[in-house]
């Protein structure tokens, strides 16, 4: 392993071991997937971006190429098998099978009172956040179980971990993206697959940006043991860690990228 610098200036590692192969991350298009995109693009490995949004799929792929990764886009909805399946065709057609799966699609966090909460919002949340995840692995897993080998990297939250300020449908479903992978691990880790997932906390973003105020986003930074809120590359990091082989005996694990807000 070895260390660069990453174009927003946090430290970006270099796993050799990653080059040569080929990830998928959906919700690639924006934020956090964007970075893990051109963190992985830049470490040689070819990456699939997707999303919902073309014209935001083609900037990231655009920014894995200038990072000097090979990359393809692929529009599709998370939550519907049949654009997965034709997701996982134009994947296997283009670079061949798919060694690391990164489920980072959904997001959908905003505060909401529970005594405000409507059935219909609640079904949105657990189907863009819990049920894609699972539908992306399914589409995805029967293959790597054939082959014996695979990673896959599932995004959770900080309000999985704790009481926070979102909604209670958003903390639900992503401790079930916890539970599910922690299930899966147990379940395929003889079979040469790991599986883990990463938790953030507040992480700068551009609805962050829209919503937040330059005050607000420092005050909120303060309440942080490290002093800050995150960044995507914190969480690129991480997924660069997991999906290489240093960390070959992790597996079923929530790594807190929190800045020690999540301290259990």
């Amino acid at each position: 392993m070895n260390q660069s610098t990453a174009p927003s200036g946090s430290p970006l590692a270099t796993y050799p071991d990653l080059a040569g192969k080929v990830a998928v991350i959906t919700g690639g298009s924006r934020g956090i997937g964007a970075a893990a995109a051109t963190a992985l693009g830049s470490n040689g490995t070819s990456v699939a971006v997707v999303g919902r949004d073309q014209s935001a799929i083609d900037a990231s792929v655009a920014a894995v190429r200038a990072a000097g990764g090979l990359a393809i886009g692929v529009a599709a909805d998370c939550t519907v098998e049949a654009e997965l399946d034709a997701v996982r065709s134009r994947v296997e057609e283009e670079f061949g099978h798919v060694d690391i799966l990164v489920v980072f699609a959904g997001g959908n966090g905003m505060p909401v009172r529970t005594d405000k909460e409507t059935a219909s919002h609640w079904r949105e949340v657990v189907e863009t956040d819990l049920t894609s995840s699972f539908l992306t692995v399914s589409a995805f897993l029967p293959g790597m179980l054939a082959r014996k080998s695979g990673v896959i990297i599932t995004m959770a939250s900080a309000a999985a971990r704790q009481a926070a300020k979102s909604s209670a449908a958003y903390a639900a479903a992503k401790a079930g993206v916890i539970a599910l992978t922690r299930h899966l691990a147990g379940e395929v880790g003889h079979q040469g697959i790991r599986i883990n997932c990463i938790a953030p906390s507040a992480v700068e973003n551009e609805k962050m940006r829209t919503w937040v105020s330059d005050e607000q986003r420092r005050a909120l930074g303060d309440s942080f043991p490290l002093g800050r809120i995150g960044q995507p590359d914190d969480v690129a990091s991480a997924t660069l860690f997991l999906a290489s082989d240093s960390s070959s005996w992790i597996t079923g694990v929530t790594l807190d990228v929190a800045g020690g807000k999540i301290m259990i």
